[in-house]
Order: C-alpha cells, then structure tokens, then sequence
C-alpha cells in the first residue's frame, strides 16, 4: 500500500499499516492512494537511509507479516534467507564482521564496535540523519549457543566444499549404493534419497581443536598451497610430535624452508584456522583401518550402526570411498534401532528405565546378554525389560539342558568303535538327522543374512520340540532300558553325538561360554578340534535328507498328537498316572491301516509311550462323548478313533512297562522278560 501522511508517501504492507503508523505517531489524518503487488516494485533502486548508495527491491518470502512495515533490510553475509535472496539476485555478499563479533575496522560509521553494542550506535546515526521514523523494543526467537547460552551471529564465512557435481560425484555414489547390500533393504531408498538431494558437503568447521586443514594462505596474494606434498611434509611432523603441531608452531616453522608463493613469489603465509568436520574424521576411516592392514581386505564386508547413520557415518564414508577409492568402503550395510524399555519408550535416567548392560551380566551372565541380542529383530527399535529378561531365562536353561541331555547320554559312547551305520538306524533316528539338516541351512543362512533372531528362535524350537517333546522323549527307553550295547542304543547315541557336535557349532557365535563348556566334556576322540571355536559351522549333509521320510513322521506325528491329547484327558480325569499305564486302541479306516502296517505294535508303544497298542478296524469304533478327532483342537489332526484303558498286567520296576508277563523268571519276580534278559546279561 502507498499511504500519504504528513506530506509523505509510506510504503508498507496493507495488514501491517494501522500498527506502522500508529508506532510513527501517525493516528489519523493519513489516506491511501494507491494498493499494488509487492512484485510491481521488484528491481527498484532506493537510497541508503544514512550510506551514499542504492539498495535494490527485492521480493523475500521469507519476510513475514506479523510486525514491522513488510519491508525489511536485506544482509546476504548474514542469514540463511538474506543469502539465498542476495545468490538469486546478484547482490554482493556483504559480511562486515570479524571472528570476534566486531564489525571490521573499515566499516563505515561502526568499525571495532561489537554488532551488539552498536545497535543503539545505529540508532542514533538514522536519528541524526533524520531518517529513524519509530523505535520499538520487540521480543523473538532467537538462536543462543547451546553451552554459554548466549546468542549466536550468522555471517557468511569463506568454506571448504566437497562438490557433489564436479567429477561427476553424485552419480558416481548413487551407483555405488545400488552395488551395496542393504540391511534391512529400505536402507538403500533412505540413502539413495539423500544423496540424491544433497547440496555440496561443507567440510569446514570453526572450532577450537580438532583435525587442521592443512592449507596456507599467502599473505600478499591470497593463492591457497594445499597439496600432497605439503600435507606429506605436515604429517611427518604431526607423527613426531603430536597433533598439536599444527596449533603450537607458525606457518614458517611447519613449512619446508624456502617455500615461496607460485604465483607472486612471496614467503609469508598464514596457517588454515579451520578443522575438518567429525564426519569426514569418520566418513575416512575405512583408508585408516583397512588398508593399511594386509589380513584386512578392501572394501570391508560390513559396516554396522544405528538407523541415523544413514545421514552420518555410512553417508560420509560412501563419499569419501568414492571420490578417493572409485567404489564403496563397504559390501554390506547393516541397520539395527535402538534400545527401549519394555513398553517402547526411550530409556532416560530420569524415567528411572535404563538397564545397565553389566548388570545384565552381574546378575544373568554374558551368555543371557548376548542371547538378548540375538533374539531381538534389531531392524526395528529393540526391547528390553526384567520381564524379558527372565524369559530368555527360561529359554537359555531348556537349550542348555537339553545339551546336558545329549552329553550325559553318550558318556560310554566310542565314536571309532560303537557307531551304527545311517542305514542301519531306526528310523526316527533318521528322522531328527533329516530335521537337523533343515536346522543346519537355516541357521547358516540366518548368519549370512545377519537376521540373527532367526537363530535364537530355530535353536530353541529345536530344542523344545522336536527334541524335548518327540526325540528325546521316545528315547528315553532304548537308551535307560536297553543293554550297554545294544544296537539299538548304540544307534540312538549315534545320532546323539550327532547332534549334540551340530547344536555346539551352530550355537558357538551367540552362547559361547556355554558350548565351550560342553565342548570340552565331549567323550574322547569325539571331536578333532580342541575348541567348538576352532571348528567349523556343520555342512548340511545331504545324504541325511529324506523327504518321503519326513512326510511319513509328518503323518506319524499328527496320529501321536491324537492319541496323546486323550492320554492328556485321561491324565486330568486321573483315570491314569503315568502315559505308561494305558493301553491305546486305534480304530482305523483301511487306508490307515495299510499306512501303519509298516510299524510294529512295540514301535508305536515307543513312539505312544505307553504299554500297549492295539489296531481295529473304524466301524468297529463307538466314540465315548467327544472321543472323535472332530472334536479335538489340533491343526491338520488324523481322523482316526481312539480309546484308553488301563493296561493288564503288572509294572515292570525297571522300564515301567505294564505287562501280564512280568514275574516269569523267579530270579527277577519284578522284571519284564526284555528287563530281565538285559540284566542276566550284566
């Protein structure tokens, strides 16, 4: 708006001019006489308030409408907005202060004052040049030092750039990050986009103490000496005396002597006061640790670090790598979150919510530690609370005794002498070899795809059921009942063995107290290496893989989780005690019993674990209440009927066994025939 007031025109935005004139003194007596864009007025030249010069109109977005008039004074040297208006439209970057906060000496009018101390200086001089229309004291916000509080000056300074253009940088680095693994694999859009937009890198920082640019400037001409032979020549200093040369010595007494400017000739230089910033520290750290090293090789295989460092270490590195090395310092990129209580939030003294990690160790132990690490999906933040903690407790105590399992079990076990043949195994001795194979490429794949939860959730699953609750349970009579060398128990010791060398090698990265601690109670001559991590991880062995094998305990496995739901009912209603006092009756269509044909009654009582299996034919079967598998809650369960009794007979004292035989030989009145065979024969 063009406001005439008191002989004058006034040019100030149409919602800011009630307030400016109202802070000039003028209430009334004032009329508009024209309204216009602030763009009709862009190029026009206006005259210095108090300087014999023109200042040219520009149009700002950045100038706001809730005080003052609408327009302002412009300082390219000193603000953001100023600067990227003053590039736009050619205005010289004027920036009159010193690293002290003084305006340089030839300024005029203020030369040495403080930017501070001279506002009410200027003040003054617009009053004495009758151009001050209005003060008034406003309250903004502002940035302030985050240390000593006090507020801080913008001035543009002279830089050190890393151009992101020339040299074709920018492109060269987004192709090395399509040439990067990325872990998870949005890493890679996260990086990619930020390179992709990035302006250039400013590697230059103002601070006290740091890594010196090692740059020196002519005293008569300006020209720059930066190369490698100079930086050479710095560097042999710094390795004998410390980094501190750089701060402690003149420029004449770093440089070799008789170094003169190229271009004017002239012998007095001034040293480089800036330092490098820390990311370019970092972001070279991959020339400083792997090259000079010959067991390390180049670029190196991973790089590890926190979701942020997309924007810090793994970005600084990427450039620097490629501008220098023509590739990425890195094949990898691995991303984890961050650490969090149980209920999701941030850990903060304050909250009273951190969990130290000694006293994880003080408390659990290492082992406990590491199998939280490994049991959390680090791809988003990672949880941790004393509930937690517990669990992975529990889960640490079922695979470590599940291993005291196998290992008390093979105590009498020779490997060169007592092994059976795989053919000549039973076959569900076959089928937890075939399981274990599966473990195996698992668990290798979970380590070099680094989905390290993988592991810690298949191993303890392993252990907890196929083991625990279907191996190791059926074992238990060949190998307490049967005699010392029985094939049968020296089979399922076989496989044992097996598996227990397997379960130590896989688990040896995360537990590796605990599979040392086995390792070395291992019979001997059982393992070659005199440490689990001196082995290798196991190799899938194909010839243990069976698929039709599989599919058959597949189908073996769902009969025997019919039957043991009805021992599991018949156990509540304390019809019985133990599995072992039941007599199971199968009633089975045709084609079920030609699929069970091929097992005999004492393999399905081992696989039941009860004392007697009898098979009838379906139609003969009349369901009691909920007896058909219909009813019972089981994925995938064979429809198949079932009936428990009481098994006839006496209890064997040894295998627990119900029989009617028990008592034949008068030597042994509480002995089954198998017991008592495999005990005369002690």
């Amino acid at each position: 708006m063009a406001v005439q007031a008191e002989g004058q025109v006034y040019i100030v935005a149409k919602s800011l001019m009630e307030q400016a004139l109202s802070a000039m003194g003028i209430n009334d007596g004032y009329c508009v006489i024209a309204g216009f864009r602030g763009s009709q007025l862009e190029g026009l030249a206006c005259r210095h308030p108090f300087l014999d010069q023109e200042s040219k109109i520009i149009p700002g977005r950045h100038v706001t409408l809730e005080q003052g008039t609408g327009c302002v004074h412009t300082a390219p040297g000193h603000g953001q907005d100023d600067y990227e208006m003053g590039i736009k439209y050619g205005l010289p970057i004027y920036s009159p202060v010193d690293d002290q906060g003084n305006f340089v000496p030839e300024t005029a009018h203020f030369g040495g004052m403080n930017v501070f101390s001279a506002n009410q200086a200027v003040i003054d001089k617009l009053s004495q040049e009758g151009n001050l229309l209005a003060t008034q004291k406003i309250k903004h916000a502002y940035p302030h030092c985050w240390r000593c509080k006090n507020p801080v000056i913008f001035r543009a300074t002279k830089q050190w750039f890393i151009s992101m253009d020339k040299e074709n940088l920018r492109h060269r680095t987004l192709e090395a990050v399509n040439q990067v693994e990325w872990i998870p694999a949005w890493g890679r859009e996260r990086i990619y986009g930020m390179l992709e937009g990035r302006p250039d890198w400013c590697i230059s920082r103002q601070r006290v103490w740091g890594v010196p640019i090692m740059a020196f400037y002519c005293d008569s001409c300006g020209y720059v000496l930066l190369d490698a032979h100079i930086i050479n020549h710095i560097a042999q200093a710094v390795d004998k005396a410390g980094a501190d040369v750089w701060f402690t010595k003149t420029a004449e007494e770093l440089l070799p002597k008789g170094t003169n400017c190229p271009e004017c000739g002239g012998v007095i230089w001034q040293k480089e006061m800036d330092i490098l910033d820390v990311w370019f520290d970092s972001g070279v750290s991959h020339a400083a640790v792997l090259e000079p090293d010959n067991e390390q090789s180049y670029p190196a295989q991973l790089y590890l670090e926190g979701s942020d460092q997309h924007r810090g270490w793994f970005h600084s590195s990427l450039i620097t790598a490629v501008a220098t090395r023509q590739t990425a310092p890195y094949q990898a990129v691995l991303t984890h979150g961050f650490v969090v209580d149980g209920n999701g939030k941030k850990m903060s003294k304050s909250a009273g919510n951190v969990i130290a990690p000694q006293k994880v160790i003080n408390r659990y132990g290492a082992e406990i530690l590491r199998l939280w690490v490994t049991g959390e999906d680090y791809r988003a933040d990672v949880r941790i609370s004393q509930e937690i903690l517990t669990r992975l407790v529990e889960a640490y105590r079922r695979i470590r005794n599940t291993c005291r399992y196998l290992l008390a079990n093979i105590s009498d076990f020779d490997h060169k002498n007592d092994k059976v043949p795989y053919a000549e195994l039973e076959e569900i001795d076959r089928w937890i070899l075939h399981k274990l194979q599966g473990l195996t490429k698992r668990i290798k794949k979970a380590y070099d795809e680094f989905t390290f939860h993988q592991i810690y959730h298949q191993l303890h699953n392993f252990c907890t059921v196929e083991l625990s609750s279907i191996y190791l349970d059926v074992l238990k009579d060949r190998l307490y009942c049967s005699a010392p060398n029985d094939k049968s128990r020296r089979a399922a010791q076989t496989v044992l063995l097996e598996l227990l060398l397997s379960l130590l090698k896989l688990m040896a990265p995360v537990l590796c107290f605990t599979s040392e601690e086995i390792w070395q109670r291992l019979p001997a001559g059982a393992v070659a290496e005199e440490s689990v991590h001196l082995a290798d991880l196991p190799e899938a062995n194909e010839d243990y893989l069976d698929n039709d094998l599989a599919e058959r305990w597949e189908r073996l496995l769902k009969i025997r989780s019919v039957v043991c739901w009805h021992l599991e009912r018949m156990r509540k209603d304390k019809l019985i005690g133990s599995a072992l006092e039941s007599s199971v009756t199968l009633y089975l269509t045709d084609e079920q019993q030609d699929f069970l044909n091929s097992y005999t009654d004492v393999e399905l009582c081992a696989l039941f674990i009860v004392s007697e299996v009898n098979r009838k034919s379906i139609s003969a079967f009349i369901p009691k209440e909920t007896e058909t598998a219909e009813a019972i809650e089981i994925p995938g369960a064979e429809e198949l009927g079932v009936a428990i009794d009481r098994a006839a007979g006496e209890k064997c004292q040894r295998c627990w066994m119900y029989t009617a035989k028990v008592g034949q030989d008068e030597a042994h009145p509480d002995l089954c025939p198998r017991c008592t065979a495999v005990v005369t024969s002690l």
